[in-house]
């Protein structure tokens, strides 16, 4: 229950102005007691440990409960991130003990009825990011719904695999499922509705929701599910959207982890990479990073589960957004790579698993002198993401309630700031800021924008209340029609079913 305090004052002085803001909000957990912080309509209850910190002989085990406290935690600001190098995180991370989660509830003590929750796992390519990215208190208070983030290891630290690890491959999974089994049991004492999870994340945390579809140990932890822009059929060969890799695969990223660690030759080479710094494992491992399958977790790789109808059959919203590969273009524009007509088929081989498809995809997507940027962003973005993300929907329609979008903004606020050499439209990612405050700061939106941004919480709610998005006030929240694409976009929301013809589906389905 949330607990409200206050401290007596005279009336008329500054002491009592300020107590009439509802004072800091106490939680009880099962762990302990935590203080949260009162926001404008909201409460938020940072830093809550989730597991055991996994340092020292934890490293590489999976998660443990979380011991318990006496006293009342300080819950008003939230814990490190999980160790990873600079970029999301400024300066980046090296703190271990970073398994914690962060709760955003609108400010009724007492609701009427438990609230829906959702539990936001993030991206960043499994190696980048954190729960405490991600303000939540629109979702939250416009959505009536409580709303966990959480972090999870990442990198090395939360992947590595290596021959007779118990766990191998899949920590950060585990974590997640960990972090799902506090909800179930602790979620009430915020007003959340412990029968009634929605596990949802965008990029690699959308992955991330495709690996816990299809996870055996993931049974009874979620009731609904909400994947973005992290299709369940990714493929390693396409390397721009995140994906799973053979327990095999993993071991020998594990073996060339531990030889550039100095642990390669060790009698023990788990204990050994035990006593290696953080900072030194990042510097080592690979800049791609996967869960891996054939493991306990994870039997089979979602795509082979997917199809063969082996996930939870839950109700799921999916989608992708419209130009998701031109942030990537922008970047290998700025990076020097200058796209012509005569050099675009050799240059677009580069982005494909296999150079022969080269010369067919290019007369599918033809470039001028001036197009070079969007149409490498529309393969890159097509191939990677919309089709599969498409396809992932066509299975996952044939085993439970189906909704997909398509966000279109083509003039979406910028993620990040400074010039870009064509502009982005609806690029990867673009899709949060109408449902989070990144980083703590609202981007500038046009009153459509933000009209978009109200529609898409009211859809986003309404299908972790019911797990259907359609909400009762149709005058503000357009009917979004079972069986279609919904198209989000300012002033002109609704079904589109040229989705696939428009992103060259059928070229990027029938190629192997």
């Amino acid at each position: 229950m949330l607990a409200f305090t206050a401290v007596p004052a005279r009336a008329g002085t500054p002491e009592a102005r300020q107590a009439a803001v509802p004072a800091a909000p106490v939680v009880h957990t099962r762990a302990g007691a935590v203080r949260g912080t009162a926001g404008e309509g909201y409460r938020t209850f940072d830093g809550i440990p989730y597991a055991a910190p996994p340092v020292g002989s934890l490293r590489w085990t999976p998660p443990h409960p979380a011991p318990p406290w006496r006293g009342v935690r300080d819950a008003t600001r939230p814990a490190d991130p999980c160790p990873q190098p600079a970029g999301e995180i400024p300066g980046g991370s090296t703190t271990e003990d970073c398994l914690h989660l962060n709760v955003t509830t609108p400010d009724a003590a007492r609701p009427d009825r438990p609230r829906p929750v959702i539990v936001w796992v993030h991206g960043g390519g499994f190696t980048t990011g954190a729960g405490s990215s991600y303000d939540a208190h629109r979702l939250a208070t416009r959505g009536n719904v409580v709303i966990v983030t959480l972090n999870y290891r990442l990198g090395a630290l939360g992947f590595l695999a290596h021959r007779g690890l118990r766990g191998s491959g899949i920590f950060g999974l585990a974590d997640q499922q960990a972090a799902l089994r506090w909800v179930r049991a602790n979620i009430g004492a915020f007003g959340g509705d412990r029968h009634n999870v929605t596990l949802a994340g965008e990029s690699a945390g959308g992955f991330s929701v495709c690996a816990q579809l299809a996870s055996p140990t993931a049974t009874g932890l979620f009731d609904r599910a909400i994947i973005e822009s992290g299709p369940c059929t990714g493929r390693a060969d396409r390397p721009f959207a995140p994906s799973a890799l053979s327990l095999k695969a993993a071991d020998a990223t594990g073996a060339k982890l531990a030889k550039a660690v100095g642990c390669g030759g060790a009698r023990h080479v788990v204990a050994c990479l035990r006593r290696v710094s953080a900072a030194r494992l990042l510097a080592a491992q690979d800049t791609s990073q996967q869960p891996a399958y054939a493991t306990g977790l994870l039997p089979r790789d979602p795509n082979t589960a997917l199809a063969r109808g082996a996930v939870h059959h839950v109700p799921v919203l999916i989608g992708s957004n419209h130009d998701e590969g031109n942030g990537w273009a922008a970047a290998i524009i700025q990076a020097g790579t200058r796209i012509t007509p005569a050099n675009w088929p050799r240059t677009v081989a580069g982005f494909l698993p296999d150079p022969a498809q080269a010369p067919l995809v290019a007369r599918t997507y033809p470039v001028t002198e001036t197009n070079g940027g969007p149409v490498l962003g529309a393969v890159i973005g097509d191939s990677n993401y919309t089709c599969p993300t498409l396809q992932t929907g066509t299975f996952l329609a044939a085993q439970a309630p189906l909704w997909r979008y398509e966000f279109a903004d083509e003039h979406a606020p910028p993620l990040t700031p400074g010039p870009t050499p064509f502009p982005l439209g609806a690029p990867h990612a673009s899709e949060l800021t109408y449902l989070f405050d990144l980083g703590g700061r609202p981007r500038a939106m046009t009153p459509a924008q933000h009209r978009l941004a109200n529609t898409m919480i009211n859809y986003w709610s309404a299908f972790a209340r019911t797990g259907n998005p359609n909400t009762p006030d149709t005058l503000h929240t357009p009917i979004w029609p079972a069986g279609y694409v919904q198209s989000l976009a300012p002033d002109h929301t609704g079904p589109t079913n040229t989705t696939a013809a428009a992103h060259h589906c059928t070229l990027w389905n029938t190629l192997p």
